[in-house]
C-alpha cells in the first residue's frame, strides 16, 4: 500500500521505517523536506511536501502535534484527502499552563479532522501508547489492546490490516464503533502520562480484560 506519514517527529519515523520494512511504499510529509534530506537518507524513505505526499498515499497518516492538525492538514488540500483512509494518532495539548491540557477538549481531534474533511475516511488508532510500543508490541511481557473508532467499516478494515503488519495480530484490535469514540482514546493521555510518571517509562500499553466465559 502506498502509505504518507504526515510528521515527521519519533512516531512518524518509527511508522515509516516499520511499514516500509513491511512492504509498503511509504513517503513522509514535511513543510520543509529540504531541511529533511538526511533523515531521508536516514530512513531510506522519501521526505516530500505535505501536498506531496497526501497525494501520493492511498493511506494517509496524521502524525503531526494534535494542536496544529487541522491547519497542516489543510495545506494537503481537501481534494487530495477525498476517499482516502486517514488515520489520525495525534493528541492536541495546549501550551499553557505546562502544556498538559487538551486542546479539544469537549470534543476528540479525530472527530474535527473528519467534520473538516468530510469525505476523508477517519480512523482513531494508537493513541494509548507510545511509538516503540506501535511498532513493537512484542517487547511488552504481555499482548495489550489497540483501539479504533471510525465510521466507515472498510476504512477500518484496512487500517486493521495495516495493524497486523506492524505485528498487532486480530485478537488485539478493539473496534470502539464511531468517530465520537476517539474522545475515550484522546482523554486517555493523561492516565497515560501518570502511569509514565509512576513507573518510569513510556513503554507500556494498556489491556481490555473481559469476564469469563460462564
Amino acid at each position: 500500500m502506498r502509505i504518507a506519514l504526515i510528521g515527521t517527529g519519533n512516531v512518524g519515523r518509527a511508522l515509516a521505517k516499520a511499514w516500509a520494512a513491511a512492504g509498503h511504499d511509504v513517503v513522509l510529509g514535511s513543510r520543509d523536506p529540504a531541511a529533511k534530506e538526511d533523515l531521508a537518507k536516514e530512513l531510506g524513505v522519501p521526505v516530500v511536501g505535505i501536498a506531496a505526499a497526501a497525494e501520493h498515499g492511498e493511506a494517509v497518516v496524521n502524525v503531526t502535534p494534535g494542536a496544529e492538525s487541522i491547519a497542516t492538514l489543510r495545506t494537503a488540500g481537501a481534494a487530495a484527502l477525498a476517499g482516502k483512509l486517514l488515520i489520525d494518532i495525534a493528541v492536541g495539548f495546549t501550551e499553557e499552563p505546562h502544556g498538559t491540557a487538551l486542546s479539544h477538549p469537549d470534543v476528540s481531534l479525530g472527530e474535527l479532522i473528519q467534520s473538516t474533511f468530510p469525505e476523508a475516511r477517519v480512523v482513531k488508532t494508537f493513541t494509548t501508547m507510545d511509538s516503540v510500543v506501535m511498532t513493537g508490541p512484542d517487547t511488552l511481557e504481555e499482548p495489550s489492546t489497540v483501539f479504533l473508532s471510525g465510521n466507515d467499516p472498510t476504512a477500518k478494515t484496512r487500517t486493521a490490516t495495516l495493524l497486523t503488519d506492524l505485528g498487532w495480530p486480530p485478537s488485539t484490535h478493539m473496534d470502539l464503533g464511531p468517530i465520537e469514540t476517539a474522545r475515550g482514546q484522546e482523554h486517555f493521555a493523561h492516565l497515560f502520562m501518570a502511569i509514565a510518571v509512576s513507573q518510569g517509562t513510556y513503554d507500556f500499553n494498556v489491556r481490555v480484560v473481559l469476564p469469563k466465559a460462564e
